[in-house]
C-alpha cells in the first residue's frame, strides 16, 4: 500500500456513506490506497441509522473537543497497523469536514480533504500544518460557502488549494479529479 484514506462522514450519515466514492478513489488512483471509513461515535437523535460526530441542532460546540481528541487517537491508532500518519490522507464532508479540519491538521498526516466543511468556533489550526484541499459548492443552502474563503483565510497560502464547484451540498463527479490529484501529490511528497 502506498497510503491510506481515512473518509469521514456528515451529521446524520453513517461510516458506509462515503465507502462509494472511497472505493472509486481507491480505483481510479495511480496510487495503491487502504480506505478506511470511520463512523461517529453518537447515534443521530432524528436520522435512523445516522452518527454524528458532536450534536448540532442546536450545535454543542462545547463536545467538539472531546470529539476531536476522539478522532485524533482513531487516526493515531490506524499508524499501528504499518501505514504511518505521514502516508495518511483524511477526507471528510461536511460536519466530517469540520473534523477533519480540526483533527487533521494538528496531526503529522500527508494531507486533508474538506468538502463543504466549516471551521468550529474559535479554531485555529497550527503554522505548520498538512497541506490541505478545500471544496464547496456555490450554491450550497446547508454550509454556507462563504466556510470555505473562511478556512482558506486562517491556513498557510501555500499550503492550502481551493476548489469551488457549481453544485450544493454535495460531492459531485466534477470534485473526483481534483481529489485525486491531491492524493497522489501529497502522497508522492511523504
Amino acid at each position: 500500500m502506498d497510503g491510506r484514506l481515512v473518509l469521514l462522514h456528515g451529521w446524520g450519515a453513517n461510516g458506509e456513506d462515503l465507502k462509494p466514492l472511497g472505493d472509486r478513489l481507491a480505483r481510479e488512483c495511480s496510487k495503491t490506497l487502504d480506505v478506511v471509513c470511520l463512523e461517529a461515535p453518537e447515534l443521530h437523535p432524528d436520522q435512523p441509522g445516522g452518527r454524528q460526530w458532536y450534536g448540532l441542532f442546536p450545535a454543542q460546540w462545547d463536545a467538539v473537543p472531546a470529539a476531536v481528541e476522539r478522532l485524533k487517537t482513531q487516526l493515531q491508532s490506524l499508524s499501528s497497523s504499518g501505514l504511518g500518519l505521514e502516508r495518511t490522507v483524511v477526507f471528510g464532508f461536511s460536519q466530517g469536514g469540520a473534523m477533519a479540519l480540526e483533527g487533521g491538521c494538528a496531526l503529522p498526516i500527508a494531507g486533508l480533504i474538506s468538502c463543504s466543511g466549516y471551521p468550529h468556533p474559535n479554531w485555529a489550526p497550527p503554522q505548520q500544518h498538512p497541506p490541505v484541499l478545500l471544496m464547496h459548492g456555490s450554491d450550497d443552502p446547508v454550509v454556507p460557502f462563504q466556510a470555505m474563503q473562511s478556512i482558506a483565510t486562517q491556513l498557510q497560502p501555500d499550503q492550502c488549494q481551493t476548489v469551488p464547484f457549481k453544485n450544493g451540498h454535495t460531492i459531485p463527479d466534477e470534485t473526483v479529479q481534483p481529489i485525486l490529484m491531491f492524493i497522489e501529490r501529497v502522497l508522492e511528497n511523504a
